[in-house]
């Protein structure tokens, strides 16, 4: 017991670092770097698309670089329209935050990031298919909706509903597991929502119980589209490494070319972790981890039904042109005998009551959030825009490099 619980401590520290902090300390680590397949992933070649991996400081974009994706629908948006309350999400780029519009007292969760932070790890394309994809999934009962965005000089703010049943992380933490009707219930929600994404030909690439909230009623929420890959069409593949190492797809570490399928594997990596505890091919030492993911087999104790079984090992099967999904998508997940029990038009109406009710009493609620996120003070930097006279050079190029960030709805979309 105690190594089970050792072993959980280190998971849950490592999962809260970054990829990038990830792969630095893979490479001074002597021992991992002897693996052929860490060597491999140590030696890849940046490819076209925004990287991940890549850690080098770069300068602002010229302007032929810059990200242009038409005028600004909300000029008038600033920071101080916005009261900010707590801190309840942390990223690599900046944090979510609690705020209270001033004008009509609604409750948003704003995400803000740093522009200097993004541009020096090349990340401007991720967050700005980020925000493409948040204009496209307004109106899905299990993706998270943007209100609107706008931009200062040195930073972005995403204002997005503002959900506080907590991250299904904080869940798992607490409870280790959940019974098969409970994990079931997370699944099909979850498999809706890479559907839809799908549907509008997203790639997600990024799933993992940090990214799935709860709302107020228990309802799952997909959030974070930061790594989210546009234009995949039905047959298209891409071939950026990224994502986060415990779910990574076999064929992302071989650097192979990977299709929308690479989603259905981290669902059962997800439903793996809600039924054990852990992912599927955890190990502590991260190179032993990739050979596992790679090359063994995959395990399943007898405590889980046939038609559970069944489904992980569709799901986590290595050959992608084998793997559940690979051929009609969402229509054989949700086909799948595991899914019996679920009325589709049901559980996208929000009709099924969910197995568990987080019992918030209002938007003041905090107690799923992490006390690291909500202890930590507010910066009195978020809630208000540089003056002029600190603007520099550098920050003004930056701010260049997210032309057309700013976002407002049209009336249309609230029809």
């Amino acid at each position: 017991m105690k190594d089970k619980t050792t072993a959980l401590t280190s998971f849950m520290k490592q999962r809260r670092m970054g990829l990038n902090d990830f792969i630095q300390r893979l490479a001074t680590n002597s021992y991992a770097c002897k693996h052929p397949e860490v060597q491999s992933i140590l030696n890849l070649s940046p490819p076209q698309d925004a990287e991940l991996m890549n850690t080098n400081p770069s300068p602002p974009p010229s302007p032929s670089q810059q990200i242009n994706l038409g005028p600004s629908s909300n000029p008038s948006a600033k920071p101080s329209d916005f009261h900010f309350l707590k801190v309840i999400g942390k990223g690599s780029f900046g944090k979510v935050l609690l705020a209270r519009h001033r004008a009509d007292d609604q409750f948003y969760a704003v995400k803000v990031l740093q522009k200097k932070a993004i541009l020096k790890k090349k990340e401007e394309k991720h967050i700005m298919s980020e925000r493409n994809v948040l204009l496209k999934n307004v109106k899905h009962p299990f993706l998270v909706g943007l209100h609107y965005s706008f931009q200062t000089a040195d930073k972005l703010y995403f204002i997005l509903d503002y959900i506080n049943g907590g991250e299904l992380f904080y869940h798992l933490q607490r409870e280790r597991c959940f019974l098969e009707p409970r994990a079931r219930f997370y699944a099909a929600e979850i498999a809706s929502a890479l559907g839809y994404l799908h549907s509008l030909n997203i790639v997600y690439r990024d799933l993992k119980p940090e990214n799935i909230l709860l709302d107020s009623q228990g309802h799952i929420i997909l959030t974070d589209f930061g790594l989210c890959k546009e234009n995949i069409e039905p047959n298209g593949t891409t071939s950026t490494f990224c994502g986060t190492p415990e779910y990574l797809a076999p064929e992302v570490l071989h650097k192979q070319p990977y299709d929308r399928t690479v989603d259905w594997w981290c669902l059962g990596a997800v439903l793996y972790e809600m039924l054990y505890g852990l992912p599927p091919f955890y190990s502590r030492n991260t190179a032993e981890m990739y050979d596992n993911i790679l090359n063994k087999p995959l395990q399943l104790k007898p405590n889980i039904s046939n038609a559970a079984r069944h489904l992980l090992e569709g799901l986590l099967q290595k050959d992608r042109t084998k793997r559940l999904g690979c051929t009609e998508d969402f229509i054989e997940i949700k086909n799948h005998i595991f899914f019996s029990p679920i009325n589709w038009d049901d559980l996208n109406a929000k009709k099924i009551t969910p197995p568990f009710n987080p019992n918030v009493t209002g938007p003041n609620d905090l107690r799923h959030f992490d006390p690291e996120f909500t202890d930590e003070p507010v910066p009195s930097s978020i809630g208000c825009s540089p003056d002029s006279t600190l603007v520099t050079a550098s920050i003004k190029e930056a701010a260049e490099a997210f032309v057309g960030f700013s976002y407002a709805p049209s009336m249309d979309s609230y029809l």
